[in-house]
């Protein structure tokens, strides 16, 4: 394994570079800018991109965005988005705002997202796959003449086919007016979709709004339901020194009480003490057997227990005579 040393102050070097190739982008036309250049570039551009940013999605018919476009994602000319025009002094008042693609000899005239498969573009009704058609319009296929454009019946996780989807480009103001995150203004190229990291992510396996921001003091301050996750349950009562009564489903092992012994036929509720639920909750140092064995050694002394106080002696009674 080979191991990457780096001269004093060589680490600063790269976090500028990287700070300028994400502000640059593909702008610079592979030749680097001197630090007037670079100067001059930022008073002329950071301004209109932090103003006129737009955002790209890959949206569903029910209006969900399936996926959110990056300056590394791919369009349907094989270039990235990166690779297209990004940045508008004056946002076009047509719809759909069209990004052509700015690569020499590339006849792409406006982004389109296209998902793969795998790793491998997904194939068209003709048998053959997304780059294997002219990026022009039409979408002709390269490879057949029977094809009458690409059209692909691969169906998102979303449960919706490719075709049913849009990929929309649209600015902040239409986002928020959807209620549709768009994170913080920030200067770097190309950040399409992206407002945070679980963009990354396709839809429905966000856990969280994708940079709205953060959660308000009320949401935080809200009580815990029967909807919030079961750790926050565990812990509930942690302020509370009585038990709590859980009337629906438990979510933990059932616990016998001196109430049960006294009344078997109560299981319409589920009395419940806060030792009791955190000891349901795996330690951090247990693997798998010795959480198992944990939990059958404290159910076996609880049914010791609950046998114990079973054979208390019945009260005495006189036949009639």
């Amino acid at each position: 394994m080979e191991r990457l040393t780096l001269p004093a102050g060589g680490a600063a070097a790269v976090d500028m570079y990287m700070e300028y190739r994400r502000i640059v982008g593909e702008d610079d036309g592979g030749k680097l800018f001197t630090p007037e250049e670079y100067e001059e570039y930022k008073r002329k551009v950071l301004p209109m991109r932090l103003q006129n940013r737009l955002f790209v999605s890959w949206r569903s018919p029910t209006g969900m965005d399936c996926k959110l476009v990056g300056p590394e994602t791919l369009c349907f000319c094989t270039h990235r988005y990166k690779q297209h025009k990004t940045d508008f002094e004056t946002i076009p008042q047509q719809r759909p705002i069209s990004l052509p693609c700015q690569v020499t000899g590339c006849p792409c005239r406006a982004y389109l997202y296209v998902p793969l498969n795998g790793m491998q573009p997904i194939r068209c009704r003709c048998k053959h796959f997304a780059n294997q058609h002219s990026a022009g319009p039409g979408f002709m296929c390269n490879a057949c003449s029977k094809c009458s454009g690409f059209h692909s019946c691969f169906t998102c996780a979303c449960g919706q086919p490719a075709y049913a989807h849009d990929t929309v480009v649209e600015t902040k103001q239409e986002r928020l007016a959807q209620r549709k995150p768009v994170g913080q203004d920030v200067p770097y190229a190309a950040m399409g979709g992206l407002t945070g990291f679980s963009s990354l992510a396709e839809d429905y396996m966000r856990l969280d709004d994708s940079g709205i921001g953060a959660p308000s003091g009320e949401f935080l301050d809200s009580p815990v339901t029967a909807m919030d996750h079961p750790f926050l349950k565990a812990f509930q009562a942690s302020s509370s020194s009585s038990p709590e009564t859980l009337t629906d489903v438990p979510l933990y092992p059932r616990l016998f009480t001196s109430a049960d012994s006294a009344n078997p036929g109560a299981c319409s509720s589920v009395v419940v003490g806060t030792s009791s639920q955190v000891s349901s909750l795996r330690k951090p140092e247990e693997d798998d057997m010795a959480f198992f064995e944990r939990r059958y050694q404290e159910r076996i002394k609880m049914e010791k227990a609950a046998k114990q106080k079973g054979k208390a002696p019945l009260p005495s009674t006189t036949k009639p005579s």
